[in-house]
């Protein structure tokens, strides 16, 4: 079938080859890289009616200015489907606002990363019936066999995918404080090794731990070129508040995103203050600050 792909990053240009592999028609829009299209409306005029546009940017304010852009060109039964890590409130907004001009919308969770062009893509749709039968093809062959799902109604498929990757967090913290106990341990641990053997017949083997193997032997057994600072797209900050709405109990994820704040400071003035409390009562010995030499 014929898709008009939106975004030619590293996961866009992947899910660009692999659905050409699989016999597709692609036009696309990117202005940083080369595109069939020069703009939006071009891209319109390359694809015959009902249109599908495909959204793979960036969540946020250049989602919504896309979008936007699209329903004011697109036709009555054109179908735009985000397949960024979008907000499911704001999608459920956008399916509204599409409805009202008689343009589909559908969200389009998508997990697989860089390995997806490959390995293909865990995908997690919601939307109406008709609209996604329309894009079922291209969801097919993006996925791998039993990879692909239309999983509920407008939203589903962003909320799906954003407790997704809030049970990503947690999982890689698992990962990052068992390992850290064992890099600490006096028994001079081989922890390349030890992520080797896990990965064959042990309770805690996935794909997670075969990535981390592959780090230990790319950067090293101690990762010395990579700083411990860990970043957060959303996910996980969406996942809690929405358990804190429907007091649901998520205290691993939680735990997992503040341990990925604390890893951005350098110097935690939390810790100091434990430590001048553990000083104050227990005269326990405090750490000098280090003095910044005067510019």
């Amino acid at each position: 079938m014929q898709l008009g792909m939106i975004g030619l990053g590293r996961m866009g240009s992947n899910m660009t080859k692999r659905l050409e592999e699989r016999g597709h028609e692609l036009k696309t829009y990117d202005p940083q890289v080369d595109s069939t299209a020069a703009t939006l409306e071009e891209l319109r005029d390359q694809l015959s009616a009902p249109r599908t546009f495909w959204m793979m940017v960036p969540a946020g304010a250049i989602t919504e200015q896309t979008f936007q852009t699209l329903i004011a060109i697109a036709e009555a039964g054109d179908v735009i489907v985000d397949g960024g890590n979008s907000n499911f409130h704001d999608s459920q907004r956008r399916y509204a606002e599409a409805k009202e001009r008689g343009v589909n919308f559908v969200d389009a969770g998508v997990s697989g990363g860089v390995w997806g062009l490959a390995n293909g893509y865990c995908l997690m749709v919601g939307g109406d019936d008709d609209a996604v039968a329309q894009v079922e093809p291209v969801f097919r062959d993006l996925a791998p066999e039993d990879g692909y799902a239309h999983v509920g109604a407008s939203g589903a498929g962003h909320f799906t995918k954003m407790v997704h990757n809030g049970i990503e967090y947690g999982l890689m913290q698992a990962y990052a404080e068992g390992f850290a106990v064992m890099e600490k341990s006096e028994f001079g641990l081989d922890l390349h090794e030890i992520a080797g053997i896990w990965r064959y017949g042990s309770v805690v083997r996935s794909w997670l731990l075969d990535l981390l193997h592959s780090a230990f032997e790319e950067e090293g057994t101690h990762l010395e070129k990579i700083r411990g600072y860990v970043e957060d797209s959303g996910e996980g900050r969406w996942t809690i508040a929405e358990a804190i709405a429907e007091d649901v109990p998520v205290p691993v994820i939680t735990a997992a995103l503040f341990a990925r704040f604390a890893s951005r400071e350098d110097e935690s003035f939390a810790a100091k203050v434990n430590a001048a409390l553990r000083n104050q009562f227990g005269g326990h010995a405090v750490k000098a600050a280090a003095v910044k030499e005067a510019e």
